[in-house]
């Protein structure tokens, strides 16, 4: 019996192509904003998938507009109460329901600060979409699974887009418009061979650079929430300052690397400790000892990375339901957790 999590990772080609056709005027105005504000910096304001979502954003923005991220505590608002100097800034909060009341209040004061503030919400209207001054539907659809996969992506695909609003970037352009024919193939390709090498490890890293940190850091937290397995995401070079003491024999590590600036470095770290005796799996075709898993070349590097989720998702399903048990339901996890 099909899970609703597989069948979510199945509809991401069609929900990225119901996003970029539907949402396009909304996210043509909040790049416009943007390039009207011409803001100093930005700051993203999520948790959990969506925060991984907003790194992977973070360091969108970093390379391709030049404007320096950080992400806020949303705590800030809402325990602590304080105000934030956010006048020459811009603001992206991301959440799924839309109503988590620590992201809300920090969205709502970043607003009153004068940032100019964009909210990516599955949810429209709900409370984050009216703190922002720039609400996007994601249109990922309903979401049954807990673990959220098609509202992760679209979140990302979503930002990109405005991205290549604000600056221009027609190679951006590009590549995001292709991305719900990247994702087709994305979907298909089979990373099985890695659950042989799991075996009965109970920890392993989850290793990227760049854009493609934040996929080791959002599959990190999918082993964690549909296998009940302990798994840590590092970047491949402060993986070398202490974590990799812990690599030894038969060590399980992902790592996930792109057609970028970053691949030579990961596959070099997944190589180092491949000859450690760590069984490492890497998405590149350039290792020489990790062993190579299957990837989509979008033809841009921050899409690149991106479509690594895709056959990831799939795998990490397929794990759960190997290990006897439901990804759709993880122990204790309920879908819409609402923080303070």
């Amino acid at each position: 019996m099909q899970t609703n999590m597989r069948r979510e990772i199945d509809e991401i080609p069609e929900a990225t192509a119901r996003l970029l056709d539907r949402s396009a005027k909304a996210m043509s105005a909040a790049g416009a904003a943007l390039k009207a504000k011409d803001p100093a910096c930005l700051v993203t304001i999520a948790r959990g998938s969506s925060d991984h979502a907003a790194l992977f954003l973070k360091y969108a923005i970093e390379l391709t507009a030049g404007r320096p991220v950080a992400s806020l505590g949303p705590s800030l608002a809402s325990i602590y109460g304080a105000s934030l100097k956010l006048g020459d800034a811009a603001a992206i909060a991301i959440s799924q329901s839309g109503k988590s009341p620590d992201i809300v209040a920090m969205a709502q004061s970043a607003t009153r600060a004068g940032a100019v503030s964009i909210a990516l919400t599955n949810t429209v209207p709900s409370p984050i979409a009216e703190a922002c001054t720039h609400p996007l539907d994601i249109l990922a659809g309903p979401e049954l699974a807990v673990a959220a996969t098609k509202s992760y992506v679209n979140s990302i695909v979503a930002g990109l887009a405005v991205l290549g609003e604000w600056t221009g970037d027609a190679a951006l352009k590009r590549a995001v418009a292709d991305l719900p024919n990247q994702f087709a193939k994305a979907v298909k390709l089979d990373w099985q061979d890695f659950a042989a090498d799991l075996g009965e490890a109970e920890s392993l890293y989850v290793l990227g650079r760049g854009p493609a940190l934040a996929i080791a850091s959002e599959a990190a937290l999918k082993f964690k929430e549909t296998s009940g397995m302990h798994a840590e995401a590092y970047s491949s070079a402060e993986v070398l300052h202490g974590p990799v003491a812990l690599v030894g024999a038969k060590f399980p590590v992902l790592a996930l690397a792109a057609r970028d600036a970053a691949e030579v470095s990961v596959v070099e770290s997944a190589d180092s400790m491949s000859a450690k005796g760590a069984v490492v799996h890497v998405t590149s075709a350039r290792a020489q000892k990790a062993k190579r898993l299957p990837f989509v070349e979008t033809g841009h590097p921050i899409t690149d990375a991106l479509a690594l989720i895709l056959p990831f998702y799939g795998f990490v399903e397929a794990w759960s339901r190997s290990r006897g048990l439901n990804p759709d339901a993880p122990a204790t996890l309920k879908k819409v957790t609402e923080t303070r």
